[in-house]
């Protein structure tokens, strides 16, 4: 054990050496950190029980604070007046997503109920911007389409959830009593949650306005506080039967709604911190469900991955902004680069336990496949790709 985390941590310290020289390669964070903890998972340097016990910490601590801090980022005024782009893929592209996703794999597995197909669907949704870092950072690519795919990225992963905790619900067993028992729980789930979230955020961001007003407290100690908001957030949603990770999201969002960009902490944890619990993440997945999932990926696995990375995204991105000034070459861009990524694997990995097994373990592999086989393709194509359309932008 103590072999396999010092040789994580010297990772961590080479990875952060080098990270700007990688940034403009093909070998971006996630897959590295990925294949890293495949690597480690073959050496036994982290036991199989200890290994499960990261995964589950690091995934809900690193799914409650990004939650937290991208809602928090989000300016939601300037959103609804000022970025179309994002607003549409959002709003019509999610859903969109997961209609046209589900329709396109029934045909796949004709065997299987709808709720749990459209619940595979909804888990495929999500877009993760860090597996395309080449694209979201790179200058040449003009700023409007980086803040959109990153806006999107940020967002789109809490606007999914409600969903997915929802059709997991409906997958369930829903004859007699423990049918009705699910949807009473999914109900409180998907209205308590968001309850606490707005009272949380509110009252907290209110708080520490006037703490900041007054001189009570300063930027190092605002940090502190806000983490801990996400906590409260999170906990009480969680304490009183509603969804902690609903709640941590629309806490992050009336939270920066009323900071309104004061909090610098956010933008600077998310940055740095926020990165490496991301990291973190990635090797769990890698050193977890990586080594799990590889058997399972045959045939059908890889059609539907591949409906959901050259079809359904592109498909539902290019609906949703007809009738913007989006282009053509535009919509393409940004239907590719949807890629898969921790929200994906952090969802399945969610509600595993809440469903039948002959569903769960099927979605959750496929999940941490689509996941891998995403940050390879789109990490190998983000910097073609950036520059591809930055040159033909430019003309």
């Amino acid at each position: 054990m103590d072999i396999g985390i010092l040789l994580l941590a010297a990772f961590v310290f080479g990875y952060a050496m080098t990270a700007d020289k990688l940034d403009k390669t093909p070998f971006t964070a996630p897959m590295l950190f990925l294949g890293f903890g495949l690597l480690i998972s073959r050496t036994g340097f982290i036991p199989g029980d200890h290994a499960t016990e990261i995964l589950h910490f690091v995934a809900e601590v690193t799914l409650i604070v990004l939650l937290f801090l991208d809602a928090a980022k989000t300016d939601l005024r300037a959103l609804r007046t000022h970025h179309v782009w994002p607003m549409r893929m959002l709003l019509l592209g999610v859903p969109l997503s997961i209609i046209i996703g589900a329709l396109m794999i029934l045909p796949v597995l004709p065997d299987w109920p709808v709720f749990a197909v459209i619940l595979m669907a909804t888990i495929l949704a999500p877009t993760d911007a860090a597996l395309g870092q080449a694209v979201v950072t790179n200058a040449e690519v003009p700023e409007r389409e980086r803040r959109t795919l990153t806006v999107e990225s940020g967002m789109n992963d809490g606007l999914a959830l409600p969903a997915v905790l929802l059709f997991a619900s409906l997958t369930a067993d829903v004859s007699g009593d423990q049918g009705v028992n699910w949807l009473v729980f999914g109900a409180k789930q998907l209205i308590l949650g968001p309850l606490v979230g707005v009272l949380v955020g509110t009252v907290a961001g209110t708080i520490m306005i006037a703490a900041k007003n007054r001189n009570l407290t300063s930027q190092t100690f605002e940090g502190v506080g806000t983490l801990a908001v996400a906590a409260v957030c999170y906990l009480l949603a969680d304490a009183i039967g509603g969804n902690g990770f609903i709640s941590t999201f629309v806490g992050g969002l009336l939270f920066g709604s009323v900071m309104k960009g004061h909090c610098k902490f956010v933008y600077e944890f998310a940055d740095t911190e926020g990165k490496g619990l991301s990291w973190l993440a990635f090797f769990a997945i890698g050193l977890v469900l990586v080594p799990e999932a590889l058997p399972y990926l045959d045939a059908r696995v890889l059609i539907i991955i591949a409906i959901s990375l050259f079809l359904v995204r592109p498909l539902a991105v290019w609906i949703s902004l007809i009738g913007t000034d989006a282009s053509s070459r535009t919509r393409l861009f940004f239907g590719w680069f949807g890629p898969r990524g921790l929200a994906t694997a952090l969802f399945a990995l969610l509600i595993v336990d809440k469903i039948d097994h002959e569903f769960a373990q099927p979605i959750l592999f496929l999940a941490v496949n689509a996941v891998w086989i995403s940050a390879v393709l789109h990490g190998i194509t983000a910097l073609p790709g950036a520059r591809w359309y930055a040159k033909n932008r430019a003309r």
